[in-house]
């Protein structure tokens, strides 16, 4: 699979880039000066999030044709693959649904690339490929047994793509990200209430009270262990991956995290501190596809790509905060 016009001065197709992730890729990569074209179904994508001068294709990664044109209209240096459905819980209510729109997804971008000639893809992979590690921390060689079908289609699609590479010339990257969290700006902030600083923000703001699913792991307060990582330097990671295909070929996985471990608990408090807000939580069942400790070991990245985080989770709840209180009324 070669380029077609063997240009790499072309802008990079980011797939779910009008995304919250996605937002803050499409800024980064700007930034970087590498350009960018984002193809978005604007299913959970916002185009108010990008900036007016970056194309917006919209449609969904299922509709090859699409994408193959998009490819090949703007001449692409390489995709940054974001698009997917990514909510473990419901994973495991809707299986088919993921494994369509993620694990299908995927392959129908690696046909419509192979069809372009593009040879360069940085994929958004996760941390739920590792299921429940056996060690306190994990390395990208740790085995991979993901315990929710989100997981599972995160895994297949690094092999399709490792299979693909190694019958093709693609060069690739899979960044297994952490938790995401915090904002860059305010207007860029998670405007979704599936991870766990924006639903603390909603039940407090609402009078609710926050839910904390399952204290009787085996954790240092009982409660899940997970490494956290600002949604900032995460979009560094894939500029950094984007420049390293430029060079050549990487060909392998990399820890997007920051390689300390919060418990949920421990975010709660510092989410107290931030906002100023006293509150109680409640405690209910565990959810399915839920591990107990879920931390980085990122020095790879580190070495390889030269990337490291450079946030705190102070840092993320403060930016997230900031970004929760200026959403519009309503």
């Amino acid at each position: 699979m070669t380029s077609e016009n063997g240009s790499s001065s072309g802008p990079w197709l980011l797939t779910g880039g009008a995304g919250y992730i996605g937002a803050h890729v499409a800024r980064a990569l700007q930034s970087a000066g590498l350009g960018v074209v984002v193809l978005d179904d604007l299913s959970t994508g916002v185009r108010e999030r990008l900036s007016p001068d970056v194309p917006l294709v919209e449609a969904n990664m299922l509709d090859t044709a699409t994408v193959e044109k998009t490819l090949r209209k703007y001449q692409v240096s390489g995709v940054v693959h974001l698009a997917a459905k990514k909510a473990a819980g419901e994973s495991v209510e809707k299986p088919l649904l993921y494994w369509r729109e993620n694990a299908e997804g995927t392959r129908c971008l690696l046909e419509a690339m192979t069809a372009a000639g593009v040879s360069r893809i940085v994929f958004s992979s996760s941390s739920s490929v590792y299921g429940e590690p056996e060690t306190e921390d994990v390395a990208e060689d740790a085995p991979t047994r993901p315990v929710s079908p989100y997981g599972e289609t995160k895994l297949v699609s690094e092999w399709m793509i490792r299979d693909l590479g190694s019958a093709s010339d693609l060069a690739w990257a899979s960044l297994r990200y952490f938790n995401v969290a915090g904002a860059g700006a305010p207007e860029l902030g998670d405007t979704g209430v599936f991870n766990l600083i924006p639903l603390v923000f909603q039940a407090i703001t609402t009078g609710g009270r926050p839910q904390v699913f399952g204290d009787d792991y085996d954790t240092r307060d009982g409660s899940c262990i997970r490494d956290y990582i600002h949604v900032v330097d995460l979009a560094e990671a894939h500029v950094a991956a984007a420049r390293k295909l430029l060079e050549g070929p990487v060909n392998a996985a990399y820890n997007i995290g920051r390689g300390e471990g919060s418990t949920v608990k421990e975010v709660l408090e510092v989410v107290r501190e931030v906002t100023g807000i006293d509150f109680d939580y409640g405690v209910v069942g565990r959810r399915g596809g839920d591990p107990s400790r879920v931390v980085a070991r990122p020095e790879k990245a580190n070495a390889e790509l030269g990337w490291r985080a450079q946030h705190d989770l102070r840092d993320m709840v403060v930016s997230a905060w900031e970004a929760w209180q200026a959403r519009p009324a309503g």
